[in-house]
């Protein structure tokens, strides 16, 4: 029996908002250390270096700096991205004239999560800003691109983005969060749908039946797509809101162009390594404790 839209639609939202936090637990010191990278490559000479030097220098806290924001991000994000992606799905399948009980494919899947990540853009940009900025601070000062001795907590940090733009601040660099999420998404669900249907294809059993390895590895595959599609775009987007701390930053295109000008391309690659190193731990938790809560949900609602 179909569940109630209502129902289907919380049970969604909140098994999103596990799968969130599991993400962030599991990630975050990875995900300071690509921001770093992305907005001061010449200052690190790799990720261990990048690692090792903010250990030093601020200790294991500066490892979570952003921890706040990233997890109301990350909640925010994946709470409307899994209530946006189950809502895509059925406009997926009235689009292509199917039944609702009917069982998308890998490529429709992949077109609801893509048109599901514009509403998450929406939840995750203003959070997004916030946390990057707290996790470059030490790097602002350092380069004397703002002044030193601020202090860099998550109230003001939102408190300067309010009495320096407003409220719609905090939308600097949405352009090219929607221009990363699009294609983004189509490859994470995409990768992930397709690795679930070779496991299972593999294991003799269904997508649902795959176990927990294979499923952490799907989460982690799909991740590692996204972030292989994306990473320039998501580069230049934690410029945009790291540099405006310090005054008008330019808008994508030219922040883009500015970077392949006057760094060179592989620029646009700085913290890759981390990222990829986190998107399998990270990623896995993500889907592992969604996909569980989701079930576990759905049966206690009798669906």
């Amino acid at each position: 029996m179909a569940p109630h839209p209502v129902t289907q639609a919380v049970i969604d939202f909140s098994a999103g908002a596990i799968g969130g936090t599991a993400c962030v637990l599991s990630g975050q010191p990875f995900d300071t250390a690509k921001v770093k990278m992305q907005t001061f490559p010449t200052m690190y000479r790799g990720f261990i270096h990048c690692f090792l030097s903010t250990f030093r220098q601020v200790g294991l806290r500066g490892l979570y700096k952003g921890t706040s924001p990233a997890l109301v991000a990350n909640i925010s994000e994946n709470a409307v991205l899994f209530l946006s992606y189950g809502l895509c799905q059925d406009v997926v399948r009235l689009v292509s004239g199917m039944e609702k009980s009917i069982e998308l494919s890998t490529l429709q899947k992949a077109c609801a999560g893509s048109l599901a990540s514009i509403f998450s853009s929406l939840a995750l940009c203003p959070t997004e800003l916030v946390k990057c900025r707290l996790q470059a601070m030490h790097e602002m000062e350092a380069s004397g691109k703002i002044t030193g001795g601020q202090r860099s907590t998550l109230w003001t940090v939102v408190k300067t983005v309010l009495r320096t733009n407003g409220p719609l601040g905090f939308y600097q660099g949405l352009t090219s969060t929607i221009v990363r999420e699009i294609p983004g998404y189509f490859c994470f669900f995409g990768a992930y749908e397709l690795s679930r249907s070779a496991f299972a294809q593999y294991l003799g059993t269904d997508k649902d039946g795959i176990g927990v390895l294979p499923l952490m590895f799907s989460g982690g595959f799909g991740g590692a797509c996204l972030w292989l599609m994306v990473y320039p775009i998501d580069c230049v987007k934690s410029r945009i809101q790291v540099y405006s701390l310090a005054g008008r930053q330019e808008g994508f295109m030219k922040t883009f162009m500015g970077v392949i000008r006057n760094e060179g391309f592989s620029t646009l690659y700085s913290g890759l390594t981390p990222t990829m190193i986190r998107t399998f731990p990270a990623n896995g938790a993500l889907f592992l404790a969604y996909e569980l809560s989701r079930k576990f949900m759905m049966e206690t609602a009798g669906v």
